[in-house]
């Protein structure tokens, strides 16, 4: 059994956009400067989709063996909006996931990963042609969703009762994340929430993981992080929100009110934002690995351990407890670096924002270091 290393090329977003780094800089980057294997990419991004054409089929798969790179995961969007006249039904979602999961074989990738809101049974319609072609799809377990929610449940029940091997989860490193980065409370700090605000923030999400917050925020588990903020926003305005969410909002409103001397909209949010962690067992992780596709290692700012020069760490997410129950648990595939620390530095100017490549690099370092490979 052995951890492989990759690179998710979403990590290069920023690089793209500005044209500093085109696909083929990309995947040279992966191969030949990190001594990666593993390439995943979102189709919409790094490909002509929905049909990249014969020329660049041909130009892919030179790039995979120039650089020695093996394409092990496609991301899918499903955007249900793309219709002018209805919302995609979950007929025609299982359909556009169809063509994903055959212009993923084509490209000569193993795994497609879909969005952690995709229904079940746009998957389970998927699936025969998936196990034709040999492809597993993987469903994306994201902050604030964990291992023990009904969203993971539900597609081991599919592959149990299915008996397939090429449905799973893709577990991203998120869920293991107890407090705001160092990147994203600079970010908070920049728009205006007081130092003390960030402080309550991080003293709220690690009395949550310790299990001594005056709330109870399991309810969080079953919404996304993007509707959770934006019931919070309301209740900001309102003092209304969603019966199951409305006492941890009352909560971090007090929470802030007795730490933060005259409290602003934007000191409310940093606080709330230590709602929206996973708190997952990585115990459930090691015993879940028969499912795993492969991970999305996410990760937000990586900096230098202390008194370790040269060597790095993601100093808000648990890693060394995730990549152990990888390796209890007997993984064998890809852990794929995905960065997404960028966005907290894009409200600077173009001298200031975060070289993508150098925090890759420093994940790659990390990754070398746990996982021994």
């Amino acid at each position: 059994m052995t951890i492989r290393r990759g690179v998710s090329l979403y990590s290069y977003q920023q690089s793209q956009f500005f044209k500093q780094l085109n696909l083929e800089d990309q995947i040279r980057e992966v191969g030949a400067e990190l001594g990666a294997q593993g390439i995943e990419i979102i189709d919409e991004m790094s490909l002509h989709y929905p049909d990249p054409g014969e020329e660049f089929v041909r130009r892919w798969f030179g790039w995979m063996e120039a650089y020695g790179t093996t394409p092990v995961a496609m991301d899918v969007g499903l955007d249900v909006l793309q219709f002018r006249d209805h919302v995609m039904t979950h007929r025609e979602a299982a359909d556009r996931l169809v063509h994903d999961i055959r212009l993923a074989h084509r490209l000569g990738f193993r795994n497609v990963r879909t969005l952690s809101v995709v229904p079940v049974d746009v998957i389970e319609m998927a699936l025969p042609v998936a196990e034709e072609l040999d492809i597993r799809l993987g469903k994306e377990v994201h902050q604030p969703m964990r291992l023990e929610g009904e969203q993971v449940s539900e597609i081991i029940d599919l592959a149990q009762r299915t008996g397939s091997s090429h449905v799973g989860i893709v577990p991203d490193f998120g869920i293991f994340q107890f407090r705001l980065s160092e990147a994203q409370l600079q970010w908070f700090g920049r728009q205006g929430a007081q130092l003390s605000a960030r402080k309550a923030s991080v003293d709220l999400a690690l009395a949550i993981t310790e299990g001594t917050a005056p709330l109870d925020h399991t309810a969080m588990f079953a919404h996304t992080a993007g509707n959770i903020r934006s019931d919070f926003t309301r209740f900001l305005a309102s003092g209304a929100a969603p019966a199951d969410e409305q006492n941890a909002f009352e909560a971090v409103r007090t929470w802030t009110d007795e730490r933060v001397e005259d409290p602003g909209a934007i000191d409310y949010t940093v606080v709330a934002e230590s709602l929206l962690f996973s708190h997952t067992d990585p115990n459930r992780l090691r015993d879940l690995v028969p499912y795993v596709t492969h991970v999305h290692a996410k990760f937000n700012h990586m900096t230098e351990i202390p008194g370790h020069p040269g060597e790095y760490e993601e100093a808000a997410i648990d890693y060394p407890s995730a990549i152990r129950a990888l390796q209890d648990g007997g993984f064998d595939g890809f852990v794929n670096s995905e960065y997404e620390g960028q966005r907290y530095w894009q409200d600077r100017g173009v001298e200031d924002l975060e070289n993508e490549v150098e925090q890759v690099r420093r994940h790659q370092q990390m990754l070398t270091r746990l996982v021994g490979a």
